[in-house]
């Protein structure tokens, strides 16, 4: 074994190239490739990386980046591995008998390499009727065995063929898995196959490839390519669908077309199938076909939901009376009809800000339905949305994700197993903090909803969008095709909260009041970074517990506008982890991409990781940890690079490469905290970037909060929140399909 610097930067590090023979696999995670390796030599060198289908006794050369890991020590980061195949009787024998094709033993391998000797391998792939010939394997073996070896082969060269693009491992994994065999011919014949569903390279690189091989820059590939992308990148920003007018306007410029051409490849695609044209509103609107599918969906089961109405409950005004002699006080007229809307028929969107009775008009909802028998499931996006309605309602609340019974399909993407073949078991459903749900997600419920069954949607209108594409309860309420009640009068004892007189303040583009002592809401006057971070972290450590007695991990959260900047969440929680969960010899840590992670450490789950397993106290377990799931580090085991951490009642075990899903929650975005509720919340506001700036991100972070809330910067920055009611508009087109479905049926 040996190493040399091949010249190239990286991150600046210099970048080596290490050969040698696998001596141990230490590590491999099936699904994508993640593999850890040991070269056999002198000094055994560990490596690590996107290395599939890699076994024992084949010789690899390696590029990649040395680093020090505190607990493995010096390690190969691997970005490109090039493998030669065993020439010899004796490699190729101790290849083979590692178990690296599936169907052949040391036993099997023996006889085959004694027959074929130096040519084994390539007879094994091309010639399976020859292999056939031997004892004991039939010619469908031999062909199962020639199928495996191509994808072996094949695999490594798509892997390597996309390395000089730029393209990871992880990504090229994804690739073979969509593509297979003929990945390679496939992408050369078109790159931008590459940005397609399920594998998702950026534009940019899949253009570098066309660049390589003299594709024309107006090429029908590259447009469509540029028109697809154009999509996926709006729907990010929350939009369903595009103007068609500006889609191609957009496109175009993009790639420095003219607009006729890409509107030409606009209308053979819509000709092909492969996007959906549709007027909205007397204007042409493109969609790609899921997201069509998702909103027309969704309007449709709505649209039926309304057009066969359930029988109302009987007796309906006693049943209201024995509510309210059982928990004490009368409601007030809007939360008597709120519940008889939701009794009354098949559909109720419920809406309110803060303090305005939404939590006991749905409490009495729930009391009526379980005293006629009917059975009531609840559900929420998040899982502390879920535990949230589960503690305030006294009836257990599921994840959606949870209710719908989520599983995965090859390409590692969510599938239900709870749809319109095996829907829910209830009479009524109920979801929590429908804004956050996106269209997508939305269509999942409205496929597993069972015929005849209630559908009450709960939720703020003047909280943040969800963060996926559709507006969903904003378009539900604007239709005017479900019956929808607004709370709006603030009760007694909350209206004794400023958090709650404030939050209705805001909303109404209102100064909130920051004058009054010995109440809930505080605003802390700072023009100083540096005294701003020691407050924050103070207020964390020191003065919020030893007054109130809350917990730094669980009952403080600090909220930012941003990730960025001088006081956005990636700096605090350093600034907060030193005062928090400072270093000391009985806490194991461990360094990962610049991060230190250490026993005790506040952290969130940043993206939906659907195969990760969790075990409960009770022994129940299960499979799914979800972005935004908030936990602490209970555990780093050095040996097998695992770390246990433990989310409310669940515990999950991360290998080395889960944990980089993770982040540090001490601080975390306010669109990050929605769907949960603190018993403290800290908000700074410092040089916030101007998009970030506005009234309904500075109502939901308010609104997060229960019993302390904590403004601290200054107030120029607290008014320009407070007057920008600027809302960013979302292209969709729910609305506007539940109209003509209802316009169709009157």
């Amino acid at each position: 074994m040996f190493s040399r610097p091949n010249g190239e930067q990286k991150g600046g590090s210099s970048m080596y190239q290490v050969e040698g023979e696998v001596e141990t696999i230490i590590y491999r995670n099936e699904d994508n490739g993640y593999t850890v390796i040991e070269l056999s030599g002198d000094e055994n060198l560990t490596a690590v990386g996107i290395m599939p289908m890699i076994s024992v006794g084949e010789e690899v050369i390696l590029t990649g980046v040395f680093k020090n890991h505190p607990s493995y020590g010096r390690q190969l980061s691997v970005s490109v591995c090039e493998r030669s195949m065993p020439s010899t009787t004796a490699g190729i024998l101790k290849y083979l008998s590692s178990g690296a094709i599936k169907g052949i033993g040391p036993a099997k391998a023996a006889v085959i390499v004694r027959e074929f000797g130096e040519n084994t391998l390539e007879i094994l792939e091309n010639e399976p009727e020859r292999v056939a010939k031997i004892k004991g394997i039939t010619l469908k073996a031999a062909n199962e065995i020639s199928d495996r070896i191509k994808a072996a082969f094949g695999m490594r060269e798509l892997i390597i063929y996309l390395g000089k693009f730029g393209i990871n491992g992880e990504t090229a994994v994804l690739v073979w898995k969509k593509l297979g065999n003929r990945a390679i011919t496939e992408i050369e014949e078109n790159p931008y196959i590459l940005c397609s569903e399920g594998i998702y390279v950026p534009f940019e690189v899949a253009d570098r490839i066309a660049v390589d091989k003299k594709f024309p820059t107006d090429s029908r590939y590259r447009v469509a390519a540029s028109i697809v992308y154009v999509l996926n990148h709006n729907r990010r920003n929350g939009h369903t669908c595009l103007p068609e007018e500006k889609l191609a306007a957009t496109a175009a410029s993009f790639i420095s077309v003219e607009k006729e051409t890409a509107q030409s490849a606009l209308d053979d695609m819509v000709q092909q199938g492969e996007i959906i044209r549709t007027i909205i509103n007397d204007e042409a609107f493109i969609y790609t076909p899921s997201l069509f599918q998702s909103e027309t969906y969704i309007a449709a089961r709505i649209n039926m939901i309304m057009s066969f109405p359930i029988p109302p409950a009987q007796d309906l005004e006693s049943k209201i009376k024995e509510v309210e002699e059982s928990q004490g006080f009368e409601y007030a007229e809007l939360q008597k009809t709120a519940i008889r809307t939701a009794l009354q028929g098949g559909m109720l969107i419920l809406t309110g800000g803060p303090g305005t009775g939404k939590t006991t008009t749905l409490n009495g909802i729930i009391k009526i339905l379980k005293s006629m028998g009917e059975k009531v499931s609840l559900t929420a996006p998040t899982g502390r949305a879920a535990r949230r309605m589960t503690e305030l309602t006294g009836c257990e609340a599921k994840t959606i994700h949870r209710l719908l019974e989520v599983a995965w399909n090859d390409e590692d993407r969510p599938v239900f197993k709870r749809n319109e073949r095996n829907m829910l078991s209830c009479d009524t459903l109920i979801v929590d903090e429908v804004s956050m749900v996106d269209a997508v997600l939305f269509e999942s419920v409205m496929r597993a909803l069972p015929m005849g069954c209630r559908l009450i949607l709960v939720g703020d209108t003047d909280q943040l969008p969800s963060v996926g594409a559709g507006n969903i309860l904003s378009d539900l309420i604007e239709s005017k095709a479900v019956p929808v009640v607004a709370l709006t009068e603030i009760f007694r004892q909350s209206m004794q909260s400023l958090i709650v007189t404030n939050a209705h303040k805001i909303v109404k583009g209102e100064m909130p009041e920051i004058s009054v002592k010995d109440n809930d809401f505080f605003f802390m006057p700072c023009e100083n970074k540096y005294r701003l971070r020691e407050t924050v972290s103070a207020l964390c450590a020191q003065r919020l517990p030893s007054t109130y007695g809350f917990s730094p991990f669980d009952d403080i959260q600090v909220l930012c506008p941003g990730r960025r900047g001088e006081l956005g969440i990636l700096e605090l929680n350093k600034v907060l982890q030193a005062a928090l969960n400072p270093p000391s010899k009985e806490k194991t840590e461990i360094e990962l991409d610049g991060r230190i992670f250490r026993v005790g450490d506040k952290v969130m789950q940043t993206k939906n990781n659907y195969n990760l397993l969790w075990v409960k106290e009770n022994g129940e377990t299960g499979e799914g940890i979800f972005n935004g799931d908030v936990g602490r580090l209970e555990e780093i085991h050095r040996q097998s690079g695992s770390f246990k951490i433990r989310f409310d009642d669940k515990t999950a075990v991360y290998d080395r490469e889960a944990i980089m899903d993770l982040e540090h929650a001490y601080a975390m975005t306010v669109h990050k905290s929605q769907g949960n509720e603190f018993e403290a919340v800290i908000i700074p506001l410092y040089r916030t970037a101007q998009k970030l700036k506005y009234r309904n991100l500075l109502y939901t972070a308010v609104t997060r909060a229960k019993k302390i809330l904590i403004l601290i910067g200054n107030t120029s920055e607290l008014k320009e929140m407070v007057q920008n009611n600027k809302k960013t508009r979302r292209y969709s087109g729910l609305s506007y399909f539940l109209k003509e479905m209802k316009a169709s049926m009157e």
